[in-house]
């Protein structure tokens, strides 16, 4: 099964502020994400049902909708900011 990835408007935003070489990384990441392919994702302790995807540097933090087939990309930031509130 191929999942959809779905931006929030806040993923946007940060994902407009990275230079062009990080940003095909995360959505190369990402596609193979949603293809199915092992990449380096953990479940994070006290967020609900949110993960997070593993790229250099860059944290992509997102929830699996598993009625929906989606993917849903909620903040990407880099990994000294990923987990401060």
């Amino acid at each position: 099964m191929k999942w959809e990835i779905q931006w929030t408007e806040r993923a946007l935003k940060d994902a407009s502020r990275l230079d062009r070489q990080v940003k095909e990384r995360i959505l190369d990441t990402l596609d193979r994400l949603a293809e199915g392919s092992h990449v380096d994702v953990k479940k994070l302790t006290g967020e609900g049902e949110e993960l997070r995807l593993r790229v250099g540097d860059w944290r992509v933090r997102f929830q699996f909708h598993h009625g929906s087939g989606v993917i849903e990309v909620l903040r990407v930031n880099h990994r000294r900011e990923a987990y401060r509130r």
